[in-house]
């Protein structure tokens, strides 16, 4: 048995467990996974109110420290293995892959309300309502500036770095509902699809039995 663990919720639904459950492998922490029900009241708070704060899910216990915040997460992570590469290894670049992860950790809440993450859905066309469309736009901005300076095919160049793992879940977003994507930022998204740790989540995913009523979206 481990001396880590990782408290998550739904794999289909939860973008804040995906992260924290990327970066903790992306750092080859040794850890075991402990889910929690979508029927208790924190899991279902990170769910619907989309929170990256709630302190249920995605919590990390690793002896006897103990981080939930998805940020905190990562810099933990990029502390106890340096080697693992989260963060960029260039100073200026650094402070870039933090300021595009936190824009993502604190922001975008339109997206999220409006494009909640659901692995198992896929539409062939979806009507995004005005309020979110910023947000889209701000991604697919963020997301070329860093592919067009980095050179790809992820954000910060070669490897996946914590910026990714942040971004990921939008990826899923953006096939879910068909939202249009330039040529570079489609590919980039395809690269997180063939992404071995993706693929390994996306499994889990979609043998989940539980539904939450919703987060389905009808139209």
């Amino acid at each position: 048995m481990s001396n880590a663990t990782l408290t998550i919720s739904s794999k289909n639904y939860s973008s804040w467990s995906l992260r924290g459950w990327l970066l903790c492998r992306m750092a080859g922490l040794d850890f075991d996974e402990e889910s929690v029900a979508t029927d208790d009241a924190e899991a279902r708070q990170e769910l619907l109110l989309l929170s990256p704060s709630v302190r249920s899910v995605p919590r990390l216990t690793h002896g006897n420290v103990t981080v939930w915040d998805t940020l905190a997460i990562a810099e933990y992570m990029a502390e106890i293995a340096p080697k693992a590469g989260l963060l960029p290894a260039d100073q200026a670049a650094r402070a870039h892959c933090r300021a595009v992860s936190g824009e993502m950790h604190s922001g975008f809440y339109n997206l999220r309300s409006a494009l909640p993450m659901n692995l198992k859905a896929r539409h062939a066309s979806f009507k995004i309502f005005s309020g979110a469309r910023p947000d889209v736009e701000r991604i697919k901005t963020i997301w070329t500036e860093c592919l067009e300076k980095y050179g790809g095919p992820y954000l910060f160049g070669p490897k996946p770095t914590v910026a990714d793992a942040m971004y990921a879940p939008v990826c899923t977003r953006f096939r879910t509902y068909a939202v249009p994507l330039e040529p570079a930022l489609s590919a980039y998204c395809e690269t997180i699809f063939h992404w071995t740790l993706m693929q390994e989540w996306t499994q889990g995913a979609l043998i989940e039995p539980d539904e939450i009523v919703e987060l389905e979206v009808e139209f």
